[in-house]
């Protein structure tokens, strides 16, 4: 069962977050979501830096940890061309260890142009248009695309990874958060009687793995999860055991695989 690691951007500078990766790579977590907003969720978090600089400092201070978005909006406040081009150039710096988390994202981020905030059938549209064009750009060469929400006209992107781009898709339902990576997918989650169902109907739609996180903090949290999910992520708690030094973040990445297993 993979053990994953929540970045919030929210929370934390980008030198610190930075480091957080480093010290979830150096504890044995296999990946990393690090959140990707412009404005925090309330002011009281104080953080809020470009993700894409930030994954461009984890790129040179890591070396085997994966690392995605979760999740980016790539429709209105930043159009899907200049989504694909920084994804992937954060893809050519951690060949084979970077994958896009994408979704229909919130009005506290894509409100700051002035942009109407269109509704969430329109959104998902957007979306499936907006992965269209970035797949596109990434097959390399000139490329064209015109269509009902975006135009891209003879545009290349030089910089290509070797690896193809994974892509993962965001959908809510209920309490339950879906991430779809390329076979894998994620679930984050509140307790609920629903949950199950919710988890089930996830199953038979996705036929793939799913990952539960990120409000799980202790071995209780871990293992009421694994019997839901195929893996987890953990976030806050962690960079605050981090803090008390390496030996104590070990013991407590061991005990969470001690009730995964």
């Amino acid at each position: 069962m993979e053990l994953g690691f929540a970045l919030s951007s929210e929370d934390h500078s980008p030198n610190e977050l930075v480091r957080q990766a480093q010290i979830a790579e150096r504890a044995g977590f296999t990946f990393g979501l690090i959140s990707d907003h412009f404005h925090p969720w309330v002011s009281e978090q104080g953080h809020s830096p470009f993700v894409w600089s930030t994954l461009g400092g984890i790129a040179q201070a890591t070396e085997t940890i994966r690392m995605g978005t979760g999740v980016t909006c790539p429709l209105i406040r930043i159009h899907p061309a200049i989504v694909a081009q920084a994804a992937a150039t954060v893809a050519a710096m951690m060949p084979g260890r970077f994958f896009l988390g994408v979704g229909t994202g919130e009005n506290l981020n894509e409100h700051v142009l002035g942009d109407r905030w269109p509704p969430p059938d329109e959104r998902l549209e957007m979306l499936e248009e907006a992965v269209e064009v970035m797949r596109l750009l990434w097959e390399g060469g000139y490329q064209t695309h015109r269509g009902r929400h975006y135009t891209v006209e003879h545009t290349r992107i030089f910089d290509l990874p070797d690896e193809r781009i994974e892509v993962a898709a965001e959908a809510t339902d209920g309490w339950l958060y879906l991430v779809t990576l390329t076979g894998t997918t994620g679930a984050r989650t509140e307790h609920s009687p629903a949950l199950a169902g919710l988890v089930e109907r996830a199953r038979r739609a996705t036929k793939v793995p799913l990952y539960a996180g990120f409000g799980i903090s202790t071995p209780d949290h871990a293992q009421a999860a694994a019997e839901l999910a195929d893996g987890i992520v953990v976030g806050s708690r962690a960079v605050e055991i981090a803090d008390e030094g390496p030996e104590a973040l070990r013991g407590y990445v061991a005990s969470l695989r001690a009730a995964l297993d």
